[in-house]
């Protein structure tokens, strides 16, 4: 009923800056937070970001000030700016949110499919 599309992963050398950028569509009655997460190769998912519809925002400690995460609620899109980058952010990146749907019944989270950083000289 919902699905998330991220785009603007890539390479960049360690220092570097990317931008991502998540838009939600489909039968959506309301979002609710959204978020970021990662996966490295070998290790679990975890929590980068996450923002309410109010703008309230929360780190993970190893990404507080070099990420910012942002939304357009009127797009229904949260983007990650990422600046300062280091080898350890290779990941990859996948957005989510929770939202009501036609055809769903009640709050439900949804994933986007992922999008690849690599941080690497």
């Amino acid at each position: 009923q919902v699905q998330l599309v991220e785009s603007g992963g890539g390479l960049v050398q360690p220092g570097g800056s990317l931008s991502l950028s998540c838009a939600a569509s489909g039968s959506i009655i309301r979002v609710y937070a959204m978020g970021w997460y990662r996966q490295a190769p070998g290790k679990q998912r975890e929590l980068v970001a996450t923002i309410t519809p109010g703008a309230i925002s929360n780190y993970d400690d190893s990404v507080k000030g070099r990420f910012t995460i942002s939304r357009d609620n009127t797009k229904n899109t949260v983007y990650l700016q990422m600046n300062s980058l280091k080898p350890e952010d290779t990941a990859v990146y996948y957005c989510n949110g929770v939202f009501t749907a036609w055809g769903a019944s009640g709050l439900k989270t949804y994933w986007g499919q992922g999008t690849q950083v690599t941080v690497s000289s």
